[in-house]
């Protein structure tokens, strides 16, 4: 029998790959959204998460971009 799981497919440079499984390693169990890590490149998540992923990788960004002083 065949199982089929609704998902998102992310695919990425190693970095960020490590700052988005350490993002899911810091939730609690019942709200980890990676459902198979495919390599060090892929995942496969739940379908939800989309937006929080993309407003954490852009807060992460801002925090580590150099701004040249004034």
């Amino acid at each position: 029998m065949v199982n089929a799981t609704k998902g998102l497919f992310i695919s990425c440079d190693i970095p960020m790959a490590q700052f988005i499984v350490k993002m899911n390693a810091s939730l609690p169990a019942s709200q980890k959204f990676i459902i198979h890590v495919l390599d060090n490149t892929h995942f496969f998540v739940q379908p939800d998460v989309a937006g929080m992923i993309r407003s954490a990788i852009s807060e992460f960004r801002d925090q580590n971009s150099y701004e040249k002083p004034t």
